[in-house]
């Protein structure tokens, strides 16, 4: 029995798809698609026509990206027109219809307008490097009055002058989109970049094109006298720096100069490149010595090595004990022209005990003479050794007795 039933329903549901079939085509009879034209302007009228046989007045269905509707024709005798709505319209793309109480349906294509209303334009990076190797992208989309990408294939010339010469570059649009890769020049300066497409042009853009990464350079220094005095000054000054491409560095280069002593200590200083040049300043040393010094961009350039030499300003000084040999006075320090050495250099006191170090007293000169005070306190009477240090210079009191 349930065998039958299913025999029974295969039958009926294949004669009401018979009948539908039938039907349908039948009501296909009634309707045939009048207008031939697959294709339209965006902005411009839509009207699809169709010839009736019938009194009935289907409705057409539409859809695209943007959405779908019903569309009621109006009838004119036996034509049926389908005027498509102008929101749908003016978008390019496609539209699907379908005729509705029958099969008929199909698609129609919206394609952009040729007259461009703006050309949207981006541009990047602003600032490159000279040299031929590195570019920035200039990105156009010409679109029309309802904001369509124009179609593919459509041409638009990339212009841009460099020291009074111009270039034109025609490129064609794909996937609605044209870009243009423009590479830097040798030289620094700035490059005028824009487009045109329909005689439609672009607003205007500028890429700056800076030095490449510098190539080595020299140092030289400059001095007023080679005493280690340490008061003077000796200034460190760099050749012009350039890329290989002979354009100067940008102003504000840091340049870092590092400076290796006789005891092999290092010392730093820096300046920062106006018009090419660096300029750097370290004071001299307060004792005999050899510095050697080299300066860098790090990371990209360095220079040539310079070798510079000081000679001792103080040769001898004397030390006089007084106040039961609690106070020492050193001095005078005198500097190469038999002149007072300027305040500030520093004189080292160590204090020994049975051959022991107790302590270490520290101070600047002032006037030319350092004074050192030992508390009774701290060092008690007896019988002490005193090693005095100035620039490089050590002079040593041993038994003193202090009382």
């Amino acid at each position: 029995m349930h065998i039958c039933y299913k025999h029974i329903i295969s039958i009926v549901m294949l004669l009401q798809l018979t009948h539908m079939t039938s039907q349908a085509g039948s009501l296909d009879a009634n309707f045939s698609l009048a207008t031939t034209q697959t294709e339209f302007t965006a902005g411009n009228p839509v009207i699809l026509h169709f010839i009736a046989a019938t009194t009935s007045t289907p409705k057409l269905y539409i859809s695209n990206s943007f959405g779908s509707t019903l569309i009621t024709p109006v009838r004119n005798g036996n034509t049926l027109s389908y005027n498509i709505p102008r929101p749908l319209g003016t978008k390019a793309g496609v539209i699907n219809w379908k005729l509705l109480a029958s099969t008929l349906h199909g698609q129609i294509n919206i394609l952009p307008s040729q007259n461009v209303a703006i050309i949207q334009s981006y541009l990047g990076p602003p600032s490159i490097t000279a040299g031929r190797r590195d570019y920035t992208m200039l990105v156009n989309i010409p679109t029309d009055a309802f904001d369509n990408p124009l179609a593919d294939g459509t041409k638009v010339a990339v212009k841009h002058l460099f020291l009074n010469k111009q270039t034109i570059d025609t490129v064609k649009i794909k996937n609605s989109i044209n870009y243009k890769n423009i590479f830097s020049p040798f030289k620094t300066g700035r490059v005028i970049v824009s487009a045109s497409c329909y005689d439609f042009n672009s607003k205007e853009y500028d890429v700056n094109i800076m030095p490449a990464p510098p190539t080595n350079f020299n140092i030289t220094y400059n001095r007023h006298h080679n005493y280690a005095d340490g008061n003077q000054i000796t200034t460190f000054t760099t050749s012009k720096i350039k890329d290989p491409y002979g354009n100067i560095v940008s102003d504000g280069t840091y340049v870092q100069f590092f400076i290796k002593n006789a005891e092999k200590a290092v010392l730093k200083t820096s300046g920062t490149t106006i018009n090419g040049s660096a300029v750097a300043r370290m004071i001299h040393p307060n004792h005999e010595d050899t510095w050697s010094a080299k300066a860098y961009v790090v990371g990209m350039a360095e220079s040539n090595t310079v070798t510079l030499q000081f000679k001792p300003v103080i040769t001898d000084f004397n030390i006089v004990l007084s106040k039961s040999n609690r106070h020492l006075k050193v001095g005078p320090l005198v500097s190469f022209m038999q002149q007072m050495i300027p305040d500030g250099l520093e004189v080292k006191l160590e204090v020994y005990k049975e051959n022991k170090h107790i302590e270490t007293l520290r101070k600047s000169s002032a006037k030319g003479y350092v004074n050192f005070k030992l508390n009774p306190n701290q060092f008690p009477n007896s019988t002490y050794t005193f090693k005095v240090h100035a620039a490089r210079i050590t002079k040593t009191l041993n038994a003193i007795k202090i009382w």
